[in-house]
């Protein structure tokens, strides 16, 4: 239920983006139901190989039992079966395994197979520092240059089995605009490259800005780079990955603050292009348990509707699988479900106020039309906005933030 509360958040610390228009709600299960594996282990980005398996990359770890001999900084696992019965395996890797705890030594923060060829970017590499494999993970070739502008943490937006179903002919690179992978930014920013020269540094481009009608500017210099995403100091690790079925793009971003391990928060975000524009499809500030210090989404382990999904992530330094239903608009649900909503996608801080819980459906205007609105440089639209704000918390009885408003 949209309330001046809801508005609020989204304009003073909640959710940066207003609700998703396809998926209206995300239903967990419940947390008892969560599959952990591999305990000690974080990272986990996801790729569909060309052999129906997935692969992934763990820090700090020793891997899926059996373990590997010692903790690794980095690491490389697959993973084979369905989200229900999966197994995992580590692959030794020499010319790619780090030692190093934290900073100290590579990780990787995004994998991705194309043509069966598997890529991985590695982070804190000063700054981050794309390897290659042929042969599914066993050796590896590391580029012999690096991002050493913004790209702290760099990761692949993932489709289907062995990069089926892309868009285009290019591959897609995001990022929190930092050079390190341990500091937040205010915004995202977005790389491509065609998919045949991801070896190569000169070919890549990056996103500037939207034209006048809306298309994608691409520029070489990556001093040029724009904001692809904005969260003002909310930008850090992240994941993304295409959901054909529903025909959105679905990208997870931890919020930063606090020992994700254990416990904190994130959000879901949709688009139907890899540059948006992005609407929020699920946000909280501090999960039922803690949504590690990555999540993703893998395509592999969605339903053909897209509407059933598995969210990895490494929350308890684990390699961790949530099953998740999302609740499509237009489409009436399967049955009666047991799954946890969690927050609304715009959740506050707290609760400010009696009158929040219950306000009716305000009839004067969605927060979306608000939060635009009162970002349009004509004083006089911003006016009757705000007008039409006092009008809806005499209606329901909430108060709002005229202050915050007004910034």
């Amino acid at each position: 239920m949209h309330t001046v509360f809801c508005l609020t958040a989204l304009l003073s610390g909640g959710a940066p983006y207003p609700p998703s228009p396809v998926v209206r709600q995300i239903e967990w299960a419940p947390a008892e139901a969560i599959v952990r594996q591999a305990p000690g282990g974080d990272n986990w980005p996801l790729t569909w190989g060309d052999d129906d398996a997935m692969y992934t990359a763990y820090g700090d770890g020793r891997g899926f039992k059996p373990f590997v001999p010692k903790k690794l900084s980095m690491g490389l696992a697959k993973v084979v079966g369905g989200p229900d019965d999966f197994r995992g395996s580590n692959i030794p890797a020499p010319t790619l395994e780090e030692t190093g705890d934290g900073a100290r030594g590579r990780k990787a923060s995004g994998v991705l197979m194309v043509e069966g060829v598997l890529y991985l970017w590695a982070r804190n590499a000063g700054n981050s520092q794309v390897a290659w494999s042929s042969d599914r993970g066993k050796t590896w070739t590391w580029a012999d240059w690096k991002f050493t502008t913004s790209f702290g943490y760099p990761t692949f937006l993932n489709f289907g089995r062995n990069y089926a179903g892309a868009r285009d002919g290019f591959v897609y690179i995001y990022s929190h605009d930092n050079d390190s992978a341990y500091l937040p930014a205010d915004r995202m920013v977005l790389a491509r490259v065609p998919k045949e020269h991801i070896r190569m540094r000169d070919s890549y481009e990056f996103f500037e800005r939207l034209d006048g009608g809306g298309r994608p500017v691409w520029t070489g210099e990556i001093e040029r780079r724009g904001a692809v995403f904005e969260h003002d100091g909310k930008c850090y690790r992240s994941g993304i990955t295409y959901n054909a079925a529903l025909g959105r793009y679905l990208w997870c971003q931890t919020l930063p603050g606090v020992d994700a391990r254990f416990r904190g928060g994130f959000g879901v975000y949709g688009a139907p292009e890899p540059w948006g524009p992005w609407t929020t499809v699920f946000f909280t500030e501090m999960w039922d348990v803690g949504p590690g210090e990555t999540q993703s989404i893998p395509t592999k382990w969605m339903s053909d509707d897209g509407r059933t999904l598995h969210l990895v992530f490494s929350g308890d330094d684990h390699f961790s699988v949530r099953k998740a239903m999302l609740v499509v608009a237009g489409v009436a649900p399967a049955g009666p479900s047991t799954f946890s909503r969690g927050p609304p996608r715009s959740a506050p801080r707290r609760n400010r106020g009696k009158h929040n819980a219950k306000a009716p459906r305000h009839p004067l205007g969605s927060p979306l039309e608000t939060r635009l609105l009162l970002q349009h440089p004509d004083p006089l639209l911003q006016d009757q906005q705000l007008n039409k704000s006092r009008q809806i918390a005499r209606t329901t009885g909430a108060t709002v933030n005229i202050n915050r408003l007004n910034k």
